[in-house]
């Protein structure tokens, strides 16, 4: 059965939906998104994805057309609608549809899209085994604090960190690990500290990553956030991404370097654990 989207207020057939050549998010990737998990038919970590949303509208000048009430009701309409119990709702709003123009357009109303799939999140095999992982050169622009669709550089670096024979890439810039191709990076030091990069432009501001500080402090795990090299990266006893998906993904081999002694570590074990426990608890 096709599943039904959202598309500009209506609910329609996947093959139903249509989008303007003219929309600025086909033409320019002048458009956001957020990435919310789904879990029993519930909505993960919500409002911390809606509060990022409206940060990034807020700085490209795109408005929503929906208030915030509003959307999560439609975030809930679409899990009853494609009886959605695991995976995750893939939001996206573009700044409309105008003729090419590299200015900004005056009064044009923006393009919302809504749509589902269906993946398991929870039995992920690779919480067992871990994730290989490639540095590579961040080339991406320099305002990754705002979720656009501008992804073409991150997955160009995905592809070429699986032709290295790794699972993904951890993109390194000035001598410094920035995050993965589509993920947070994470490490712990020998001494069982917790180490992640610091807010900034350079980086998302992961809404895993700041559930996961949360609970590392109530945890009594101590934390640092600064940026961390390569070396100190294929040193620690533990390293992990984070996102909206994956929770909580062991990181076992940087290159060609086992990470500990080349299993999941029992910190990035326990901050899954304890981070599932917790937002399945108030998840709406």
């Amino acid at each position: 059965m096709p599943r039904t989207v959202y598309l500009n207020g209506d609910w329609l057939p996947e093959t139903e939906a249509k989008v303007s050549i003219f929309d600025r998010g086909f033409l320019f990737a002048d458009a956001i998104y957020e990435v919310t998990a789904v879990i029993g038919g519930r909505l993960i970590d919500y409002y911390g994805h809606a509060a990022r949303l409206q940060r990034s509208m807020a700085e490209l000048g795109i408005s929503c057309p929906l208030e915030p009430e509003a959307l999560l009701v439609i975030h809930q309409e679409i899990v009853r609608r494609n009886d959605l119990r695991e995976g995750l709702i893939y939001l996206q709003i573009s700044r409309g549809v105008a003729d090419r123009d590299f200015a900004y357009p005056t009064g044009v109303d923006p393009t919302l899209v809504l749509f589902t799939q269906s993946k398991p999140v929870l039995e992920n095999p690779r919480v067992a085994t871990g994730i290989t992982i490639a540095l590579l050169p961040d080339q991406r622009w320099a305002r990754r604090d705002i979720r656009t669709l501008q992804l073409l550089p991150a997955s160009m670096a995905k592809i070429e960190a699986v032709r290295r024979g790794a699972d993904d890439a951890w993109l390194v810039e000035n001598g410094f690990i920035t995050e993965g191709s589509e993920a947070t990076a994470h490490i712990v030091t020998r001494d069982g500290t917790l180490v992640t990069r610091g807010l900034s432009s350079a980086l998302l501001h992961g809404i895993t990553r700041a559930s996961l500080l949360d609970i590392a402090h109530s945890e009594g795990i101590p934390v640092e956030e600064r940026a961390f090299t390569p070396d100190e990266a294929k040193a620690a006893a533990e390293a992990f991404i984070s996102s909206a998906t994956n929770f909580v993904l062991p990181v076992t081999r940087i290159d060609d370097t086992p990470v500990g002694d080349g299993r999941a570590g029992p910190i990035s074990r326990q901050l899954r654990e304890r981070y599932l426990e917790i937002r399945l608890a108030d998840a709406i």
